[in-house]
């Protein structure tokens, strides 16, 4: 029995290549996808930068830079916005625990000069950080040490001077020395410009004296690196915030800051958007396998006919799938694991991992696409051939004759069940705001898709009736093109299918960006109300709003620092944190609603001050909170505050979700530089003159409509995500909605020679296609889009406070897509198909 259907398998294969190609293509693309999210999972997973900074610094101790909440099995953690820092005092701890030789803070901050940026350090890190003198001495007092590059750039040499501009203001040093690297450490060349001060010096430019972003610890004669960790461990266990100790590699995580949401970003394409590109690209592959075996069901009707047995039936269904799908899954992650590789370089060009991640490929995620793709034939086609093999052989010849319209009892509530969940899903995603929404929503696609899926054949014999009735008063081919469908919904379906996918997700995933871009660029542009914006590349120091307000002709001048925040997404002490925009404000309230009208919804901005906040309308509904309340939040680095709630306001997207004091961040940020300046002219004042005037402090000037289309343009850089995970998405689902075309055309070959035989001419048979696949494409396009809306309404409502913004343009680049794919992909089948049929007359 075992020979007899191994034998009927490869003969199969071999003599019916056609009949296994769609299902070769399927597999292979499934591999595609599968084995690159993967692989960009992995890298996520390993990410890790070799210490470079800290290469001569045995041990370091830095702090969490994740936030926790929550507890038990609901217990997760959040990244801070900025860099949490350590209480300056551990310092003195460390020096102290047995076995430390010596022990450094470590400070890092950007600085200007008239010449450019410049990173500021501490000098007591320096022997750790693989400095030295290369002549000159160490800095004291107002003294400082350079870099080559920076001594360069400003023109000046050990004796000299240099002017720095930090966030309060201009400072003037005397240059001590030039800086040299030491042993295996990287060059000070690599960083570009540095300057070391004395560490009380660097504290104070830094903006927060009384804290250091690390410790560095060297261990003394006798004592590893290991154990000197785990001592310091012990030892700041009692402290407030106790900081994490780390050796060997750990170093050059905590080194790079960006380490952390650069793993955060690959595993969220690998796993999240993985998980979301793998069910479809399975899915997908599930039908067309299933498309293939049903296709087959004459021949497994003759089969059981001549004696062979259900197990026979199922046996060589499964070697055909041991024969195909581990091929289509190797060739497939070959372009997968170069799709990864692709993908990770532009992360890199886009600045969003660090150039020292290194791409991870390994054996692991091209064998689950392999294993995955196997599965999914092997499922898929004994799912499919169930009741082929196991009716009787005169019930099987019937039915291989004429489609069986009965609902399977199996498929059908499952389906109901799916669709029902839809659309209770879609109600809690309504429901919800930010995050909550989004994650809501993306169960709702998920769902409709399933439902779509399982309830075809149904849906399909539906979109047949409804879109078929014009087309039953139209021509003959029209017609006939109604017919046929209505009496083959379940290949109507297959077809259906994989349109409606790429519909769904590809707009979900457009439309989503465009709809966030539409109302933050609408925001923006309605609440800058000031007539002057001033900028720089590096910031501005907090004085320049002082200086711009002492001009004339100008009534109001507000600095602007932006930044981030974390707020609770519930009204409990254990709600999930959530990271939304957040400026501090000079001026006070009235000299911000002079320059920013932030939609004010309720409360009053004049009462902003030290411990009071204004919080956008949408940031307050998800916390729970109203005018009156404390709100509580994490600062940029992490630092727990409960302010009182003064204000809420509608544009916050295009603002800023979250309004301070500029006060209340100066201290909890890595630089405290203005980000903008926004200035109000007097009523009357000559605009071109107050402009001129600004640019004589420093800055560049410009008006609020320049403005707003600078932050345009900073918006279209971040659009690259979303266009791309939608054309790996839709590109993937378009490919199988073709493949799935050219599959049921090709398997019609013997009905569209029957119907020349009748009388049909060759005109009107290409009509009836072209009618046929104008149906499936409107069906897709019509079930896609309800999809997409069902899944954006919310997901918009809850991340804007508006309904999703669909350009038309696009949209109809999508549908016509769609239409033209349809056409191409049963178009060039069929005319082949007459072709060879008229050369075999």
């Amino acid at each position: 029995m075992r020979s007899f259907s191994n034998g009927l398998a490869r003969a199969a294969v071999r003599f019916k290549p056609s009949a296994f190609a769609g299902t070769f293509i399927a597999l292979m693309l499934a591999a595609v996808i599968v084995s690159a999210c993967g692989i960009l999972l992995e890298t996520g997973l390993r990410a890790s930068v070799p210490p470079e900074r800290y290469a001569a610094a045995p041990v370091v101790a830095t702090a969490d830079q994740d936030v926790d909440y929550g507890s038990g099995d609901v217990a997760d953690s959040k990244q801070v916005p900025d860099r949490a820092r350590l209480d300056a005092s551990l310092v003195t701890t460390a020096a102290r625990t047995p076995g430390a030789a010596a022990a450094a803070p470590d400070l890092t901050f950007p600085l200007r000069t008239a010449h450019g940026g410049l990173t500021g350090h501490g000098w007591g890190a320096a022997p750790f950080t693989g400095i030295a003198l290369a002549n000159g001495s160490a800095p004291r007092g107002g003294e400082v040490v350079l870099t080559e590059a920076a001594a360069r750039a400003a023109g000046t040499g050990v004796g000299g001077r240099i002017t720095v501009t930090a966030p309060d203001g201009d400072h003037t040093f005397r240059v001590s020395g030039l800086a040299r690297t030491t042993g295996a450490a990287h060059s000070a060349e690599d960083e570009g410009p540095a300057a070391w001060f004395t560490d009380r010096r660097a504290g104070a430019l830094s903006g927060h004296p009384r804290d250091v972003d690390a410790i560095l610890v060297r261990p003394g004669p006798g004592t590893t690196a290991d154990t000197l960790a785990d001592r310091l461990e012990r030892a700041f266990r009692g402290a407030a915030h106790a900081p994490g100790v780390h050796t060997g590699d750990g170093r050059g995580d905590v080194e790079e800051p960006a380490l952390a949401e650069a793993k955060e970003t690959l595993i969220a394409l690998g796993g999240s958007f993985g998980g979301v590109a793998t069910a479809v690209a399975v899915f997908t592959a599930a039908g067309t396998v299933a498309l293939s075996v049903g296709q087959r069901r004459r021949e497994f009707a003759l089969l059981r006919a001549i004696g062979a047995t259900p197990r026979q039936i199922r046996r060589s269904i499964a070697t055909e799938a041991l024969l195909v799908a581990p091929l289509a899954g190797a060739l497939g992650c070959l372009p997968g694991i170069a799709l990864a590789r692709w993908w990770f370089g532009q992360l890199k060009d886009k600045g969003a991992v660090p150039e020292e991640v290194e791409f991870a490929l390994s054996w692991l995620p091209p064998t689950i696409a392999v294993g995955a793709g196997l599965l999914t034939a092997l499922l898929a086609g004994l799912v499919a051939a169930r009741r082929p093999a196991r009716i009787t052989p005169g019930q099987a010849l019937g039915e291989a004759a004429v489609e069986r319209l009965r609902p399977g009892l199996i498929r059908t509530p499952l389906g109901l069940a799916a669709l029902v969940g839809g659309f209770v899903l879609a109600g809690v995603a309504a429901s919800s705001t930010g995050e909550d929404a989004a994650n809501a929503a993306l169960g709702v696609v998920m769902l409709f898709m399933l439902a779509v899926g399982l309830l075809g054949p149904q849906i399909a014999r539906l979109c047949a009736w409804l879109i078929g009735m014009p087309l039953r008063a139209g021509s003959a081919a029209a017609h006939l093109a109604s017919t046929t469908t209505r009496a083959n919904a379940g290949r109507l379906a297959s077809a259906i299918t994989p349109i409606v996918l790429a519909m769904a997700f590809s707009s979900t995933l457009v439309f989503l960006h465009t709809s966030e871009d539409h109302v933050t660029a609408e925001q923006s542009r309605a609440g800058i109300v000031a007539d002057q914006v001033l900028t720089a590349p590096d910031g501005l120091p907090s004085g320049t709003a002082e200086r711009a307000a002492s001009v004339r002709g100008v009534t109001a001048a507000v600095g602007v620092l932006r930044t981030g925040v974390l707020v609770p997404t519930g009204s409990g002490g254990a709600s999930p944190l959530e990271g939304v925009s957040a400026q501090g404000v000079s001026g006070g309230g009235r000299a911000l609603a002079a320059v920013q009208d932030l939609d004010l919804r309720t409360g009053r901005l004049d009462e902003l001050g030290a411990g009071r906040v204004a919080v956008d309308a949408n940031v307050a509904e998800a916390a729970g909170v109203e005018v009156g309340d404390r709100l509580r939040l994490r600062l940029p680095d992490g630092t727990a505050v409960r302010p009182k709630v003064i204000a809420t306001y509608g544009r916050g997207l295009g603002l800023a979700r979250v309004t301070f004091p500029r006060a209340a961040l100066t201290a909890h940020v890595t630089a405290s530089f203005d980000s903008t300046v926004l200035v109000r002219d007097d009523a009357g004042a000559d605009r071109a003159a107050v402009a001129a005037a600004l640019g004589r402090i420093g800055a560049q000037v410009t008006d609020r409509d320049g403005y707003a289309a600078a932050q345009d343009e900073e918006r279209e850089l971040n659009a690259w995500a979303n266009t791309t995970m939608a054309a790996v998405l839709g590109g993937f689902a378009a490919v199988g909605a073709a493949n799935t075309l050219v599959m049921t055309v090709l398997d019609r070959r013997r009905e569209l020679s029957t119907l020349r035989l009748i009388g049909s001419t060759r005109r009107q048979i290409l009509g009836m296609v072209r009618w046929e696949a104008l149906l499936v494409a409107t069906a897709g396009i019509v079930l896609g889009t309800a999809i997409a809306l069902a899944t954006l309404t919310p997901m918009t409502r809850g991340l804007t406070g508006e309904g999703p913004y669909i350009p038309p343009l696009t949209y109809g680049a999508f549908a016509g897509t769609a239409v033209a794919l349809g056409l191409v992909a049963t178009g060039l089948p069929a005319r082949a198909a007459l072709r060879r049929k008229r050369r075999g007359l």
